[in-house]
C-alpha cells in the first residue's frame, strides 16, 4: 500500500472510532437525562429514586416472591476530571415474611447496549468482595426500571456489622419493576450528612 493511501486509511480509521466514540457519548448523555429526568450536568451529583411495595394481588399471583417491597437510589457524579459519569446505588430490601429492613451498594458501569433490546442502553452495578450485582434498565415511558437480580449481597440495616445474606433471583425474584418517585423516598438510604444536606428536594 502506498504511503497515501496508508495515511488515507489512517484518517478513515480515526475518523470512525472519534465517530463511535462521539455517538456512544451522545447516547450515554441521553440516557443519563431520561434516567434522571432532564436533571443532570446542572449540579455535581444527580438522582433518581424508583421504589414499589406489591401489594396483596401482586404477590397471591407471585406465591414465590420473597421480596415484598424495593427501593432503588442511582448516582451519577459529573466529576470534572471525567469525561463520563460515574455511576452508583443503593437499595433497600423488605422482605415479605421477615421484619428487619437489608441494604445494598455499589459501582456502576457506564451504560451499555442492552441485552434484551439493542435499542436501550443499561447500567450493570456490582457489589464489592464478590458481593452479585444487578442491572438497571429504563421502562414504562421512562417512568419505571426495570431491576435484574441473578445474586446481590444484603446487609441487615439494623446490624451492619453481621455477615451479608444474599438475595437470590428465584422465579419470581428475578426481575423487579419499581416506579418513578420523589427523591424523599430514598434519603434514608443516604448516611453521608454532607451528602443528604446538598441532595436536592425533587
Amino acid at each position: 500500500m502506498r504511503y497515501g493511501s496508508m495515511a488515507a486509511f489512517a484518517l478513515f480509521a480515526l475518523t470512525a472510532i472519534d465517530g463511535g466514540n462521539a455517538r456512544a457519548a451522545d447516547a450515554g448523555l441521553n440516557f443519563a437525562k431520561r434516567l434522571f429526568a432532564g436533571q443532570v450536568g446542572s449540579e455535581i451529583e444527580s438522582y433518581a429514586c424508583f421504589a414499589r411495595r406489591y401489594d396483596a394481588a401482586h404477590l397471591a399471583k407471585h406465591p414465590r416472591q420473597k421480596v415484598g417491597a424495593m427501593r432503588l437510589l442511582v448516582t451519577a457524579e459529573n466529576a470534572p476530571e471525567d469525561h463520563a459519569l460515574n455511576y452508583s446505588f443503593r437499595l433497600s430490601v423488605k422482605f415479605r415474611e421477615r421484619k428487619a429492613h437489608f441494604e445494598s451498594s455499589g459501582d456502576c458501569g457506564h451504560p451499555m447496549t442492552s441485552q434484551v433490546s439493542a435499542d436501550n442502553l443499561q447500567l450493570g452495578c456490582s457489589v464489592d468482595c464478590d458481593g452479585g450485582g444487578l442491572s438497571v434498565e429504563l421502562a414504562n415511558a421512562d417512568k419505571s426500571v426495570l431491576v435484574r437480580i441473578d445474586r446481590i449481597g444484603i446487609w441487615n440495616s439494623a446490624n451492619p456489622d453481621a455477615e451479608p445474606e444474599n438475595l437470590e433471583g428465584g422465579a419470581d425474584d428475578r426481575i423487579f419493576r419499581l416506579d418513578r418517585v420523589s427523591l424523599d423516598h430514598c434519603r434514608s438510604l443516604i448516611t453521608d450528612s454532607d451528602e443528604l444536606a446538598a441532595m436536592p428536594h425533587k
